[in-house]
């Protein structure tokens, strides 16, 4: 286990996901490593960039890689999935085809870069999961769930077509997670579909059923709250639960949270450090149902 990882926080994460960030960073602290924050970093590019000018995406994308390769070789550490399919699109691609590399360094040339292929991309649910390990979380468990019924919400990105982790249409690694924290994770069959994305900007009422099935479908399994790895994934299932209750009569009331927001809480980290109480849907009563502390205060 490394005791400190290069990170790429990605742009969500310094404003409308600033939850997602700061709970990554406490809970990696309390796990005994640091995410050391690249210096310089830009946009990855985004998904929809890469259909728009996808050779000028790459090399946005791998100015990125350049600065990780430069600043330490090995594992550049994403909690961002859709930052995490980019980076690691962008380092498979140049390293498969030859012609690509050579021009995204020619256009990182310009600003006396290049990228060599000396880094791995990697979420930090792998870095929990298979550098420190399930018996070592539960080591740092002070608070654990018992009795908290968890959906555990992957969306379409983390394990496929660029994550290499987990199964690409039944991941595990977030359920055992929970299991590891005292959770139960409930078992529905939609953890690994799509939520919409940005289709939720462009064509809201088709996104809309989307995420209103998601929401549903964990709820009528039991879940107490939805646990995600995706910034995007979390704000189309929490965001729009008003218009999901005035579009189909009913209100899901079902907290969305990060998967290190949960980490914290079980590791009885406190609640303003995890970004807790910043959410549309308050998750700190059913948290406080199980920990009996409001969600790690």
């Amino acid at each position: 286990m490394q005791k400190e990882y290069l990170y790429y926080p990605g742009c969500s994460l310094e404003k409308t996901n600033f939850a997602f960030d700061h709970s990554s960073r406490e809970v990696a602290r309390g796990l005994g490593f640091e995410l050391k924050e690249i210096e310089d970093w830009n946009c990855c590019g985004a998904t929809s960039y890469m259909s728009v000018r996808e050779l000028r995406s790459f090399a946005i994308s791998a100015r990125n890689l350049a600065l990780a390769e430069k600043q330490g070789k090995g594992d550049l550490v994403t909690v961002c999935t859709a930052c995490y399919t980019v980076l690691a699109k962008t380092h498979n691609y140049l390293k498969e085809n030859a012609e690509l590399r050579e021009k995204v360094n020619h256009a990182l040339a310009a600003a006396d870069m290049k990228y060599s292929g000396d880094v791995k991309v990697r979420h930090l649910l792998d870095v929990i999961i298979n550098d420190l390990g399930l018996e070592a979380v539960k080591g740092k468990v002070r608070k654990p769930l018992e009795g908290l019924k968890v959906a555990c919400y992957y969306g379409c990105q983390l394990s496929r077509p660029h994550g290499t982790f987990d199964d690409p249409e039944f991941p595990v690694t977030m359920d055992n997670l929970a299991k590891a924290l005292g959770a139960t994770p409930v078992d529905y069959p939609l953890k690994a579909k799509c939520c919409g994305g940005m289709l939720m900007t462009t064509t809201e009422d088709v996104c809309l059923k989307l995420v209103k099935d998601l929401l549903y479908c964990a709820k009528e399994a039991g879940a107490d709250l939805v646990i995600t790895c995706c910034p995007l994934c979390q704000v189309n299932l929490e965001s729009y639960q008003a218009k999901i209750k005035k579009a189909y009569g009913t209100d899901p009331a079902l907290p969305a949270i990060y998967f290190t927001q949960l980490m914290g809480v079980a590791m009885g980290l406190p609640g303003d450090k995890l970004g807790l109480g910043s959410e549309l849907v308050d998750p700190r009563p059913v948290l406080a149902k199980y920990t009996g502390n409001g969600g790690g205060r």
